[in-house]
């Protein structure tokens, strides 16, 4: 964990030198001593720090400076980091100023020039100063951080690419946190780069503006790139099915690459909870599934490719050669299509375009938490879509599932529907079941109203009427028909 910053800011070099040294000397066991020789490229570094998440302790300035006086620095740095303690270094002669600056200011307090012994004169009087503001330290994050909206598709996308691939990150939503203060200062740090989201800041201090997700793998070091040019093995598609026969094919000694173009796992994955799985009595997220079967591949040697697309494949003699989308080619003995299954789309003109903005194919998993208090809508009536609306009841007030045929127990496992019935969950098909007694659920003609969430603005209130409207409801086929999972929230 980077430790806490103490800065000094002087514009006499022989100064500054002293009190960096003098500050190391005590502290530096503990906390990072950096000095600037003017209080304007002070506050350059500030909001670079505020970029990347680091704590600033103390901020020490001597009051005589030219075209900003210490004081006038101490409150613009306030700005952004409004808890560190703030310090003057004066002169005899500037006493009143700095008293004055105590109470107008909010100024911590002043020393004197020269604080010879610092024993005596800096250390007791920093001390103070450095254990209040411990008592209210908590260390901020220390990862990735994205920052983005709700409703961006491209947002999601990043996000649902960090969280399935297991990259830890923090998210920010500039507009549902646009009031807290912390986001506004981060925001105002940034400047003008705050308008290219999704922004994807790293602890180095580094950031990628306008995110895409194969920028993102490169930063975080994820293996697009094969080691070598020839394999015994390679198999196309990182779900259960490739996992397993890459687990099986290096455990018997053969050379093994799999190559995966989202994230290990595939469509089980993406569920937030599997319990028809062998040897997992309890239960296991399709996450948790997919991190241990990738563990225990990477353990027998495999190598993966992920995110990475094959693109073509053809035969050279006894040599089967692959075709990747970065251009690049590898060749192998065996090779193993293990491609699985895609999501069926919602047929409806628009659709595309609130696909990751209200529209989620696959569960939704990494949205859940956003849709508190809110009314889901699950199109279709198979294990997956079971899954899913277990998922979002845990934190939406109601969740409503779209099927084709008169009930469930054609095409959902027996426990998934048992379960649902102790939740607030309604399905709607050509007859209304599961329903609460207090409920009755019954489809109408058209849901562009039941469907949009109260928290959308009037362009994507419009917008998804209008996709609604061209979508046939009546009955619940023509929706279900097309959709083996897709989360309306």
């Amino acid at each position: 964990m980077p430790k806490p910053i103490l800065l000094s800011v002087d514009d006499d070099s022989d100064v500054l030198r002293a009190i960096e040294r003098d500050l190391r000397s005590q502290y530096g066991a503990e906390y990072r001593v950096i000095g600037s020789d003017s209080p304007e490229s002070a506050l350059q570094l500030l909001k670079q720090l505020k970029v990347r998440n680091d704590s600033v302790a103390l901020l020490l300035a001597d009051q005589r400076m030219p075209r900003m006086d210490g004081v006038a620095f101490l409150q613009e740095a306030t700005q952004i980091f409004p808890d560190a303690k703030r310090a003057l270094l004066t002169a005899y002669a500037d006493t009143n100023a700095a008293i004055s600056a105590i109470n107008q200011a909010s100024i911590n307090y002043f020393f004197l020039k020269p604080w010879d012994p610092p024993t005596e004169h800096l250390y007791p009087q920093l001390n103070d100063l450095l254990d209040d503001w411990q008592a209210n330290y908590h260390p901020a994050f220390q990862g990735i951080r994205v920052l983005g909206t709700r409703w961006s598709p491209r947002s999601y996308e990043l996000r649902d690419f960090l969280a399935r691939n297991r990259v830890p990150y923090q998210w920010i939503d500039v507009e549902y946190s646009a009031n807290d203060p912390e986001t506004k200062r981060l925001v105002e740090a940034l400047g003008p780069e705050a308008a290219s989201l999704p922004v994807v800041l790293f602890p180095d201090g580094t950031k990628l503006l306008e995110s895409l997700p194969a920028d993102v793998a490169q930063k975080v070091g994820l293996r697009t790139r094969a080691q070598t040019d020839f394999y015994d093995l390679a198999i196309v598609g990182g779900g259960p099915a490739g996992l397993a026969a890459a687990v099986y094919g290096a455990s018997e000694g053969l050379h093994t690459v799999m190559i995966e173009r989202e994230a290990p796992g595939g469509q089980a994955g993406m569920s937030s909870r599997i319990e028809n799985y062998l040897g997992f009595p309890s239960g296991l997220s399709g996450n948790d599934l997919a991190r241990r079967a990738v563990a225990q591949a990477q353990r027998f040697g495999v190598e993966i490719l992920s995110p990475q697309e094959a693109v073509g494949v053809r035969t050279e003699g006894s040599y089967r050669i692959i075709k990747l989308a970065d251009k690049s080619e590898l060749s192998c003995h065996a090779l193993m299509i293990a491609s699985g299954v895609q999501w069926r789309k919602l047929d409806a003109p628009g659709i595309d375009r609130l696909q990751g903005a209200g529209v989620y194919y696959g569960g939704g998993a990494t949205e859940a938490l956003s849709c508190k208090g809110e009314m889901i809508y699950v199109v279709g009536g198979a294990n997956s879509a079971g899954q899913a609306a277990m998922n979002f009841a845990k934190y939406a007030d109601r969740v409503v599932m779209l099927i084709r045929g008169a009930s469930l127990a054609s095409t959902m496992s027996q426990y998934l529907i048992t379960r649902s019935k102790k939740r607030p969950i309604s399905s709607c098909g050509r007859k209304p079941v599961l329903s609460r007694p207090t409920e009755k659920v019954v489809l109408k003609k058209s849901l562009s109203s039941a469907l949009i969430p109260t928290k959308w603005n009037a362009y994507r209130r419009t917008q998804f009427s209008f996709l609604l409207e061209r979508c046939p409801a009546q009955t619940g086929s023509e929706i279900s028909s097309s959709a083996t999972s897709a989360a309306f929230c």
